[in-house]
């Protein structure tokens, strides 16, 4: 196996000997439901010495109706995110959809995500590269882990080497996901720390009609897994009540059970390790 690149951010590793997770709500919806899931958030990972950065979207561009919740735009979404930033002191990862809108975003997140329908997108690799800051690409549903090779070269050749691989599962048929954690070790061979998407992966796209379905009962299940595989990071979207949530609410944990799926998570990544 080829050993694996640290990525510094702050006063931690990703990728290194304690877990990273990146978590937090699908989309922007509100501050108050932005600042209750980042202090939960912030107090569980501080409490078990887990690695944390914030996560949440300021447009869900890539939505099954014109009539989905999207997100406040990125004026807005990139406002809140920077509150939440200042307020608890966590680093951000958020979603850019085109190349114009790396550099503003870079201002205000510490991670620049592409999306797993985007990630062939050259202009958009070579845009996010630029900004130096790490660059996570999330791997399509329709490519297999091989593939991101070149996606991993188009940012290593535009001048930057921090970057994070996500598998998010793949197409199996119509209106699934399948996850082959065979991804985890493949994608690592290109030297970079492996994410696992344990929410997304649950997703079942376009299964509702108008929206995606999913199941979050298999959210802990597939996370538990990509740690027994040796990922390095894990994913997920949380919310206080994802019944109520106005994007991809079946896929997201609730925020009463983040800490029990944190804690055994973190358990066996440590046994892996040792």
């Amino acid at each position: 196996m080829k050993d694996i690149k640290r990525i510094k951010l702050r006063d931690f590793e990703i990728g290194g000997d304690k877990l990273t997770i990146l978590a937090g709500p699908c989309a922007i919806e509100s501050q108050d439901i932005l600042d209750e899931t980042a202090q939960c958030l912030k107090e569980i990972t501080k409490e078990l010495d887990i690695n944390f950065v914030f996560k949440s979207s300021f447009d869900k561009a890539n939505r099954s109706s014109i009539t989905s919740y999207r997100g406040p735009g990125m004026k807005k979404g990139l406002e809140m995110l920077k509150k939440v930033k200042n307020k608890y002191d966590v680093p951000i990862v958020t979603d850019i959809h085109t190349p114009d809108q790396a550099s503003e975003v870079a201002e205000v997140a510490d991670i620049l995500q592409i999306p797993a329908f985007l990630c062939r997108q050259t202009d958009l690799l070579v845009e996010a590269a630029k900004t130096n800051k790490i660059v996570n690409i999330k791997k399509g549903q329709f490519l297999a882990p091989e593939q991101m090779g070149p996606l991993v070269k188009k940012v290593e050749d535009s001048g930057n080497t921090n970057i994070l691989l996500t598998d998010r599962g793949s197409s199996f048929g119509y209106n699934n996901l399948v996850s082959d954690f065979r991804g985890i070790p493949i994608m690592q061979e290109f030297g970079y720390p492996v994410v696992f998407d344990a929410t997304h992966s649950v997703q079942l796209p376009g299964a509702n009609g108008t929206c995606s379905g999913g199941d979050r009962r298999f959210v802990p299940v597939l996370a538990k897994a990509a740690m027994a595989v040796g990922a390095n990071v894990l994913f997920f979207e949380v919310h206080p009540n994802p019944d109520k949530a106005l994007c991809d609410g079946p896929n997201m944990l609730a925020l009463k059970d983040v800490r029990d799926v944190f804690s055994i998570c973190k358990d066996i990544f440590e046994v892996v390790r040792k």
